[in-house]
């Protein structure tokens, strides 16, 4: 099968007069057409700079992807000139950033960086452009669209301005949608919109997305198969159904035992991950969740898992998945007595 997008051993460095910050350590998944991934892990774990490795994006200096290649469309992006990789970013594949008060020019009108790609891409005159920038504003959910064309981002609230870094990204009619972590800056109930929002939007116009996220509960109904990151690893991937059922990673667990549970008739403790994430400056040697994993016998120290498979297309990086998985099912039922 000829996978839309195909990331393989991919490895990020930073050089800092620290040291050298291992971000990414060899990671592979794959992305096939009209398909969500959602890409899970707590702040340093390396998934953001993953996907920045795919778009381009690394600051250089001090970062450099070191190995690996990001097959799209017959090529490999790592090995694309400047000006080639212009043409794909933006166009096929498009990102919404963190942060919408960042990702736009404080001084253009969201009417000129919406139409400054489409004339570039597309190669469409200016009132075309226009036309189409107004279009995808009213799709998002922004009301009076084509009116505020000529304002600046100062002039729409966290929530709007998010939806119009949604429609920029989607001006060119790209292939892959990258989203990272794009509720992060809003409160709960614009969060809910953003996620309900980008669901038809991939429904409609059927795009593949990925969306990055620290938040597994965020991904459960948003994408079909989830990879969890630790310490620049891919500790565990599977179909998002599959993950939840039969959790095969203790970091995966650590994470699913934080999340509050809503639905819970009995109060339940949350359960957080003991200890403080790996050290990136020092390369990793053995399991990097080791020393936080209350599973860690001497083999976790001696030699870092590779993915293994634990089911049909579940695979998990740990030597004593067996007890992750025990527990995970001991604690749903437990959750499914109470509720």
């Amino acid at each position: 099968m000829t996978h839309l997008l195909e990331v393989r051993n991919l490895e990020t460095r930073f050089f800092t007069e620290e040291g050298i910050v291992h971000a990414v350590n060899g990671i592979t998944y794959t992305l096939n057409e009209g398909e969500s991934l959602g890409i899970v892990g707590e702040s340093g774990s390396g998934k953001s700079v993953g996907v920045l490795s795919v778009m381009g994006l690394i600051p250089n200096p001090p970062g450099r992807v070191t190995a690996g290649e990001v097959i799209y469309g017959g090529r490999d992006l790592l090995k694309l000139t400047p000006s080639e990789m212009r043409r794909v970013r933006g166009h096929e594949i498009a990102m919404v950033f963190q942060d919408p008060m960042t990702s736009l020019n404080p001084v253009l009108t969201i009417g000129r960086q919406m139409t400054e790609a489409m004339e570039l891409h597309l190669s469409i005159d200016h009132e075309t452009a226009m036309k189409r920038a107004a279009e995808l504003l009213s799709m998002v959910g922004l009301p009076n669209a084509a009116d505020r064309l000529n304002d600046y981002p100062h002039q729409f609230s966290g929530g709007q301005r998010q939806r119009v870094g949604i429609a920029m990204a989607l001006s060119c009619n790209p292939s892959i949608l990258i989203a990272d972590e794009p509720t992060t800056a809003l409160d709960v109930t614009i969060q809910a919109q953003i996620v309900d929002l980008v669901k038809r939007l991939k429904e409609k116009i059927g795009m593949a997305v990925i969306w990055i996220t620290h938040d597994l509960g965020v991904v459960a109904s948003l994408v079909e198969k989830v990879a969890v990151m630790y310490s620049g690893f891919i500790v565990e991937t599977a179909p998002v159904h599959e993950l939840y059922q039969n959790t095969s990673h203790p970091y995966t667990l650590g994470l699913l035992e934080s999340l509050p549970k809503v639905d819970a008739k009995t109060k339940q403790r949350l359960i957080p991950i003991q200890g403080l994430p790996p050290d990136l400056l020092k390369e990793p040697r053995h399991c990097p969740f080791a020393p936080r994993c209350r599973y860690a016998v001497d083999q976790c120290w001696e030699e870092n898992p590779s993915l293994k498979p634990v089911a049909p297309e579940h695979y998990s990086a740990c030597w004593r998945w067996e007890n992750a998985r025990q527990d995970a099912r001991q604690r749903m039922m437990t959750i499914g007595e109470v509720a």
